[in-house]
Protein backbone atom coordinates (compact mmCIF):
# COMPACT_ATOMS: atom_id res chain seq x y z
CA UNK A 1 0.00 0.00 0.00
CA UNK A 2 1.52 3.31 -1.06
CA UNK A 3 1.98 6.06 1.46
CA UNK A 4 -0.13 9.20 0.98
CA UNK A 5 1.71 12.04 -0.64
CA UNK A 6 2.67 14.73 1.86
CA UNK A 7 1.31 18.20 1.23
CA UNK A 8 3.99 20.69 0.22
CA UNK A 9 4.42 23.59 2.64
CA UNK A 10 2.62 26.75 1.55
CA UNK A 11 4.56 29.54 -0.11
CA UNK A 12 4.57 32.96 1.52
CA UNK A 13 4.19 36.13 -0.52
CA UNK A 14 5.29 39.61 0.55
CA UNK A 15 3.94 42.93 -0.73
CA UNK A 16 6.04 46.07 -0.24
CA UNK A 17 4.27 49.43 -0.06
CA UNK A 18 6.11 52.73 -0.64
CA UNK A 19 4.22 56.06 -0.45
CA UNK A 20 5.84 58.67 -2.70
CA UNK A 21 5.65 62.46 -2.45
CA UNK A 22 9.11 63.82 -3.28
CA UNK A 23 11.31 60.81 -3.85
CA UNK A 24 12.45 61.20 -7.46
CA UNK A 25 16.13 61.15 -6.46
CA UNK A 26 15.77 57.85 -4.61
CA UNK A 27 13.30 55.73 -6.57
CA UNK A 28 15.94 54.10 -8.75
CA UNK A 29 17.62 52.75 -5.64
CA UNK A 30 15.81 49.40 -5.78
CA UNK A 31 18.94 47.26 -5.69
CA UNK A 32 18.29 45.79 -2.26
CA UNK A 33 14.66 44.94 -3.02
CA UNK A 34 15.61 43.23 -6.26
CA UNK A 35 18.57 41.46 -4.66
CA UNK A 36 16.35 40.07 -1.93
CA UNK A 37 13.67 39.05 -4.41
CA UNK A 38 16.11 37.38 -6.79
CA UNK A 39 17.91 35.68 -3.88
CA UNK A 40 14.70 34.05 -2.70
CA UNK A 41 13.78 33.04 -6.26
CA UNK A 42 17.18 31.57 -7.18
CA UNK A 43 17.45 29.60 -3.91
CA UNK A 44 14.01 28.03 -4.40
CA UNK A 45 12.78 29.53 -1.14
CA UNK A 46 9.08 29.37 -0.36
CA UNK A 47 9.17 33.13 0.03
CA UNK A 48 8.59 35.69 -2.69
CA UNK A 49 8.24 39.43 -3.14
CA UNK A 50 5.29 39.39 -5.48
CA UNK A 51 4.78 43.13 -5.73
CA UNK A 52 6.43 46.44 -4.97
CA UNK A 53 3.60 48.99 -4.87
CA UNK A 54 4.47 52.67 -5.17
CA UNK A 55 1.64 55.01 -4.18
CA UNK A 56 1.99 58.37 -5.90
CA UNK A 57 0.53 60.80 -3.35
CA UNK A 58 0.29 63.56 -5.97
CA UNK A 59 4.08 63.92 -5.93
CA UNK A 60 5.56 67.41 -6.32
CA UNK A 61 8.54 66.32 -8.44
CA UNK A 62 9.04 64.03 -11.44
CA UNK A 63 8.25 60.89 -9.47
CA UNK A 64 5.00 59.93 -11.32
CA UNK A 65 6.66 59.67 -14.75
CA UNK A 66 9.69 57.91 -13.30
CA UNK A 67 7.46 55.40 -11.52
CA UNK A 68 5.63 54.56 -14.73
CA UNK A 69 8.97 54.01 -16.45
CA UNK A 70 10.17 51.73 -13.64
CA UNK A 71 6.90 49.77 -13.75
CA UNK A 72 7.43 49.11 -17.46
CA UNK A 73 10.96 47.84 -16.82
CA UNK A 74 10.13 45.70 -13.78
CA UNK A 75 7.00 43.53 -13.95
CA UNK A 76 6.70 43.15 -10.18
CA UNK A 77 6.43 46.93 -9.69
CA UNK A 78 2.94 48.45 -9.54
CA UNK A 79 2.02 52.14 -9.36
CA UNK A 80 -1.10 53.59 -7.75
CA UNK A 81 -1.79 57.28 -8.49
CA UNK A 82 -3.90 59.26 -6.02
CA UNK A 83 -6.01 62.12 -7.39
CA UNK A 84 -4.50 64.66 -4.96
CA UNK A 85 -2.21 64.78 -1.95
CA UNK A 86 -3.95 62.90 0.87
CA UNK A 87 -0.97 62.37 3.19
CA UNK A 88 1.32 59.48 4.03
CA UNK A 89 -1.13 57.40 6.04
CA UNK A 90 -3.83 57.65 3.38
CA UNK A 91 -1.23 56.60 0.79
CA UNK A 92 -0.25 53.59 2.91
CA UNK A 93 -3.91 52.60 3.31
CA UNK A 94 -4.42 52.88 -0.46
CA UNK A 95 -1.36 50.74 -1.13
CA UNK A 96 -2.36 48.10 1.41
CA UNK A 97 -5.86 47.84 -0.05
CA UNK A 98 -4.29 47.22 -3.48
CA UNK A 99 -1.99 44.50 -2.11
CA UNK A 100 -2.50 40.73 -2.12
CA UNK A 101 0.52 39.46 -0.15
CA UNK A 102 0.43 37.21 2.89
CA UNK A 103 2.57 39.86 4.55
CA UNK A 104 2.77 43.60 3.91
CA UNK A 105 5.91 45.68 4.44
CA UNK A 106 5.88 49.49 4.39
CA UNK A 107 8.96 51.54 3.54
CA UNK A 108 9.66 55.26 3.24
CA UNK A 109 10.10 56.64 -0.27
CA UNK A 110 13.86 57.22 0.02
CA UNK A 111 14.28 53.56 1.08
CA UNK A 112 16.08 54.64 4.26
CA UNK A 113 14.51 51.49 5.69
CA UNK A 114 16.78 48.64 4.53
CA UNK A 115 14.88 45.92 2.62
CA UNK A 116 17.67 43.54 3.67
CA UNK A 117 16.15 43.64 7.19
CA UNK A 118 12.85 42.09 6.00
CA UNK A 119 14.08 38.49 6.57
CA UNK A 120 14.87 39.35 10.22
CA UNK A 121 11.33 40.67 10.62
CA UNK A 122 9.90 37.50 9.08
CA UNK A 123 12.05 35.41 11.42
CA UNK A 124 10.55 37.28 14.35
CA UNK A 125 7.07 36.29 13.10
CA UNK A 126 8.19 32.65 12.75
CA UNK A 127 9.65 32.65 16.29
CA UNK A 128 6.83 34.45 18.13
CA UNK A 129 3.71 34.08 15.98
CA UNK A 130 3.17 37.85 16.15
CA UNK A 131 1.10 39.85 13.66
CA UNK A 132 3.07 43.10 13.51
CA UNK A 133 6.82 43.72 13.60
CA UNK A 134 8.31 47.20 13.90
CA UNK A 135 11.91 48.14 13.28
CA UNK A 136 13.43 49.51 16.49
CA UNK A 137 16.20 52.08 15.82
CA UNK A 138 19.30 51.28 17.86
CA UNK A 139 20.58 54.87 17.58
CA UNK A 140 19.38 58.36 16.66
CA UNK A 141 17.59 58.21 13.31
CA UNK A 142 17.99 61.85 12.25
CA UNK A 143 21.18 62.67 14.17
CA UNK A 144 19.36 65.79 15.31
CA UNK A 145 19.01 66.07 19.09
CA UNK A 146 15.81 68.15 18.93
CA UNK A 147 14.05 66.04 16.32
CA UNK A 148 14.91 62.66 17.85
CA UNK A 149 14.17 63.83 21.41
CA UNK A 150 10.81 65.41 20.48
CA UNK A 151 9.72 62.26 18.61
CA UNK A 152 10.58 59.98 21.53
CA UNK A 153 9.07 62.38 24.05
CA UNK A 154 5.76 62.67 22.20
CA UNK A 155 5.44 58.90 21.88
CA UNK A 156 6.10 58.52 25.62
CA UNK A 157 3.36 61.07 26.32
CA UNK A 158 0.85 59.29 24.08
CA UNK A 159 1.76 55.96 25.66
CA UNK A 160 0.99 57.42 29.11
CA UNK A 161 -2.26 59.05 27.94
CA UNK A 162 -3.57 55.98 26.11
CA UNK A 163 -2.05 53.06 27.97
CA UNK A 164 -1.01 51.55 24.61
CA UNK A 165 2.38 49.87 25.28
CA UNK A 166 3.27 49.64 21.59
CA UNK A 167 3.05 53.35 20.73
CA UNK A 168 6.77 53.88 21.37
CA UNK A 169 7.63 51.23 18.76
CA UNK A 170 5.61 52.85 15.97
CA UNK A 171 7.51 53.95 12.87
CA UNK A 172 7.23 53.74 9.10
CA UNK A 173 9.16 50.47 8.75
CA UNK A 174 6.68 47.74 9.68
CA UNK A 175 5.80 44.20 8.63
CA UNK A 176 2.15 43.19 9.08
CA UNK A 177 0.17 40.07 8.27
CA UNK A 178 -1.74 40.88 5.09
CA UNK A 179 -5.19 40.12 6.50
CA UNK A 180 -4.55 42.36 9.54
CA UNK A 181 -3.15 45.18 7.41
CA UNK A 182 -6.05 45.09 4.97
CA UNK A 183 -8.56 44.86 7.82
CA UNK A 184 -7.08 47.93 9.52
CA UNK A 185 -6.96 49.78 6.20
CA UNK A 186 -10.60 49.00 5.43
CA UNK A 187 -11.81 50.75 8.61
CA UNK A 188 -9.37 53.69 8.46
CA UNK A 189 -10.97 57.09 7.98
CA UNK A 190 -9.56 60.53 7.15
CA UNK A 191 -8.15 61.12 10.65
CA UNK A 192 -7.22 57.55 11.58
CA UNK A 193 -3.59 56.86 12.44
CA UNK A 194 -2.78 53.61 10.66
CA UNK A 195 -0.82 52.09 13.55
CA UNK A 196 -3.66 52.84 15.98
CA UNK A 197 -6.02 51.03 13.60
CA UNK A 198 -3.63 48.06 13.65
CA UNK A 199 -3.88 47.99 17.45
CA UNK A 200 -7.66 47.52 17.12
CA UNK A 201 -7.03 44.22 15.32
CA UNK A 202 -4.09 42.77 17.24
CA UNK A 203 -1.89 43.20 20.29
CA UNK A 204 0.66 40.65 19.04
CA UNK A 205 3.39 43.19 18.33
CA UNK A 206 7.16 42.66 18.35
CA UNK A 207 10.20 44.76 17.49
CA UNK A 208 13.50 44.01 15.77
CA UNK A 209 16.44 46.29 16.67
CA UNK A 210 18.36 47.60 13.68
CA UNK A 211 20.25 50.64 12.44
CA UNK A 212 17.94 53.16 10.78
CA UNK A 213 19.20 56.47 9.43
CA UNK A 214 17.30 59.24 7.67
CA UNK A 215 19.99 59.67 5.06
CA UNK A 216 18.16 62.47 3.23
CA UNK A 217 17.84 64.57 6.40
CA UNK A 218 21.40 63.88 7.56
CA UNK A 219 22.86 64.69 4.14
CA UNK A 220 20.74 67.69 3.13
CA UNK A 221 19.06 68.90 6.33
CA UNK A 222 15.71 68.46 4.59
CA UNK A 223 13.15 65.78 5.28
CA UNK A 224 10.33 64.18 3.36
CA UNK A 225 8.09 65.37 6.19
CA UNK A 226 7.36 69.08 6.56
CA UNK A 227 6.66 70.61 9.98
CA UNK A 228 3.00 70.76 9.02
CA UNK A 229 2.88 67.05 8.16
CA UNK A 230 4.67 66.12 11.39
CA UNK A 231 2.14 68.14 13.42
CA UNK A 232 -0.65 66.47 11.44
CA UNK A 233 0.78 63.02 12.28
CA UNK A 234 0.99 63.94 15.97
CA UNK A 235 -2.59 65.23 15.98
CA UNK A 236 -3.90 62.16 14.18
CA UNK A 237 -2.07 59.85 16.59
CA UNK A 238 -3.68 61.64 19.54
CA UNK A 239 -7.26 61.80 18.29
CA UNK A 240 -7.21 58.23 16.94
CA UNK A 241 -6.30 56.86 20.36
CA UNK A 242 -8.71 56.24 23.19
CA UNK A 243 -7.37 58.25 26.12
CA UNK A 244 -7.30 56.07 29.22
CA UNK A 245 -6.43 59.18 31.24
CA UNK A 246 -10.10 60.21 30.92
CA UNK A 247 -11.00 57.23 33.08
CA UNK A 248 -8.43 58.40 35.62
CA UNK A 249 -10.16 61.80 35.78
CA UNK A 250 -13.49 60.14 36.51
CA UNK A 251 -11.88 58.04 39.26
CA UNK A 252 -10.32 61.13 40.84
CA UNK A 253 -13.73 62.84 40.77
CA UNK A 254 -15.33 59.82 42.43
CA UNK A 255 -12.61 59.85 45.10
CA UNK A 256 -13.32 63.49 45.99
CA UNK A 257 -17.06 62.83 46.11
CA UNK A 258 -16.45 59.90 48.44
CA UNK A 259 -14.14 61.96 50.67
CA UNK A 260 -16.64 64.81 50.92
CA UNK A 261 -19.51 62.43 51.79
CA UNK A 262 -17.45 60.68 54.49
CA UNK A 263 -16.26 64.05 55.78
CA UNK A 264 -19.85 65.36 55.87
CA UNK A 265 -21.05 62.33 57.85
CA UNK A 266 -18.12 62.67 60.27
CA UNK A 267 -18.83 66.39 60.72
CA UNK A 268 -22.52 65.69 61.37
CA UNK A 269 -21.82 63.20 64.17
CA UNK A 270 -19.04 65.36 65.59
CA UNK A 271 -21.39 68.34 65.82
CA UNK A 272 -24.14 66.13 67.28
CA UNK A 273 -22.02 64.36 69.91
CA UNK A 274 -19.18 66.76 70.80
CA UNK A 275 -20.17 70.22 69.51
CA UNK A 276 -17.65 71.95 71.79
CA UNK A 277 -14.78 70.45 69.75
CA UNK A 278 -15.73 72.65 66.78
CA UNK A 279 -14.08 76.04 67.29
CA UNK A 280 -14.48 77.42 63.77
CA UNK A 281 -17.96 77.30 62.31
CA UNK A 282 -18.73 77.23 58.57
CA UNK A 283 -15.22 76.71 57.18
CA UNK A 284 -15.31 72.88 57.21
CA UNK A 285 -18.83 72.81 55.75
CA UNK A 286 -17.77 75.18 52.98
CA UNK A 287 -14.69 73.09 52.07
CA UNK A 288 -16.74 69.87 52.06
CA UNK A 289 -19.33 71.49 49.80
CA UNK A 290 -16.65 72.74 47.38
CA UNK A 291 -15.00 69.30 47.37
CA UNK A 292 -18.33 67.57 46.73
CA UNK A 293 -19.32 69.88 43.87
CA UNK A 294 -15.81 69.78 42.35
CA UNK A 295 -15.71 65.98 42.59
CA UNK A 296 -19.15 65.64 41.01
CA UNK A 297 -18.12 67.98 38.19
CA UNK A 298 -14.91 66.03 37.52
CA UNK A 299 -16.74 62.69 37.72
CA UNK A 300 -19.50 63.71 35.32
CA UNK A 301 -17.02 65.38 32.96
CA UNK A 302 -14.86 62.24 32.93
CA UNK A 303 -17.89 60.05 32.16
CA UNK A 304 -19.01 62.44 29.40
CA UNK A 305 -15.55 62.59 27.82
CA UNK A 306 -15.12 58.82 27.93
CA UNK A 307 -18.53 58.38 26.32
CA UNK A 308 -17.49 60.89 23.65
CA UNK A 309 -14.24 58.95 23.17
CA UNK A 310 -16.25 55.76 22.56
CA UNK A 311 -18.32 57.57 19.92
CA UNK A 312 -15.13 58.88 18.30
CA UNK A 313 -13.68 55.35 18.16
CA UNK A 314 -16.91 54.14 16.57
CA UNK A 315 -16.73 56.98 14.04
CA UNK A 316 -13.14 55.97 13.25
CA UNK A 317 -14.41 52.48 12.46
CA UNK A 318 -13.02 50.53 15.41
CA UNK A 319 -14.37 46.97 14.98
CA UNK A 320 -16.13 44.95 17.65
CA UNK A 321 -14.00 41.92 16.76
CA UNK A 322 -11.70 40.65 14.03
CA UNK A 323 -10.72 37.19 12.80
CA UNK A 324 -7.08 36.15 12.56
CA UNK A 325 -5.82 33.90 9.83
CA UNK A 326 -3.78 31.11 11.42
CA UNK A 327 -0.81 31.27 9.05
CA UNK A 328 2.31 29.48 10.27
CA UNK A 329 5.73 30.64 9.10
CA UNK A 330 7.55 27.82 10.88
CA UNK A 331 7.48 25.61 7.78
CA UNK A 332 9.44 28.18 5.78
CA UNK A 333 11.53 29.64 8.59
CA UNK A 334 14.63 28.02 7.13
CA UNK A 335 14.15 30.05 3.95
CA UNK A 336 14.10 33.36 5.83
CA UNK A 337 17.75 34.27 5.32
Amino acid sequence: MSEPLSKPPPSVSVSIIVPVYSGEAYLRDLTEVERLRQGWTSSGALLSIDELIFVDDCAVDGSPDLLEQIAKEKPFVRVVHLSRNFGQHAAIVAGVLHSVGDFVVTLDEDLQHPPAAIPAMLRKVAETGCDVVYAAPDSDVHESAFRDFSSRGYKRLIKWLTGNPHIRSVNGFRLVRGAIARGASSVSTHDTFFDVALSWFTQRVEVVPMTLKDRRYIRTGRSGYSLRSLISHARRLLISSQLKVLRLGALIGFFFVLVSVIGGIALFFLKLLVPESITQHGWTSLMLTVTLLGGLTLLLLGILLEYTSILVMRAHGRPLFALRRAFDLASVSGDVQ
